[in-house]
C-alpha cells in the first residue's frame, strides 16, 4: 500500500532546477545578500553616492584653499591694491575702477 502525496501532480509541475534544495539554499541566499543583509545592495549604492558627493565636495574646498592662499600672499605684497578692489577703499578725490579678465 503505496502512500502517494496529493501535491504530488503539483510539484511535478515545477521545473526540476526550482525544486533542487541546492538552488533553492543559493537563490535564498542571493535574496538575503541583496535585500536583507546589512550591507544589502541598495545601501552600499546609497554608500557610494555620498563618497562621490564627499569627493566633489572635498575638490571644491581644495579650489577654494588654493585661491584663499593666493589672496592672503596677494594681500601680504601689495595690502593697499588689495583693500581698494575687494573693499573699495579710496581717497575722497579719487574714483577706482576695477578691470576683471574674462577667465574668472
Amino acid at each position: 500500500m503505496a502512500t502517494r502525496n496529493p501535491l504530488q501532480p503539483l510539484l511535478d509541475q515545477i521545473p526540476k532546477p526550482l525544486r533542487n534544495k541546492y538552488f533553492l539554499v543559493l537563490a535564498f541566499f542571493f535574496f538575503w545578500m541583496i535585500f536583507v543583509d546589512k550591507h544589502d545592495f541598495l545601501t552600499q549604492w546609497r554608500l557610494q553616492r555620498a563618497v562621490d558627493q564627499m569627493q566633489y565636495e572635498k575638490e571644491q574646498y581644495i579650489e577654494k584653499i588654493e585661491k584663499a592662499k593666493k589672496d592672503r600672499l596677494d594681500l601680504e605684497v601689495n595690502k593697499e591694491k588689495f583693500a581698494r578692489e575687494q573693499y573699495y577703499m579710496k581717497k575722497s578725490n579719487e574714483d577706482v575702477f576695477i578691470i576683471e579678465d574674462g577667465e574668472e
